[in-house]
């Protein structure tokens, strides 16, 4: 007579819970982290934006001959951005809207932090 041994290759409830319980502590650690990188990288992209058209208004100054108190528009600036005439303006990535003014200001985004002016 022959002993047959049952072999179970199911997974426990306590095996699956503890496999969810390990995934959801690496996405409570890891999706923050990615939020926050996101956000990093609009605001390093916005920041680049600003620097593109502020040195797209120091040539538009300096072709025109116009002094630093000179009133400057986003559509003055839009031949000097690489985009030609009929490109389309730089749009910060986090849904915010740029603003010039004169020559001697540095352009501004309406996002928070998002600045060319150094943070002190």
């Amino acid at each position: 007579m022959k002993i047959r041994k049952k072999l179970s290759s199911a997974f426990t409830l306590v095996e699956i819970m503890i496999v969810v319980a390990i995934i959801g502590l690496l996405a409570a650690i890891a999706i923050p982290n990615f939020v926050k990188a996101r956000t990093t990288a609009q605001k390093n992209a916005c920041i680049n934006n600003l620097r593109q058209i502020d040195g797209g208004i120091q040539q538009w100054a300096l072709e025109k001959s116009k002094s630093s108190s000179a009133t400057v528009t986003l559509t003055d600036v839009q031949p000097y951005l690489g985009r030609g005439t009929a490109g389309e303006l730089p749009t910060c990535p986090a849904g915010g809207t740029y603003s010039v003014s004169d020559v001697s200001t540095k352009p501004r985004c309406n996002q928070p932090g998002h600045t060319l002016d150094p943070v002190p």
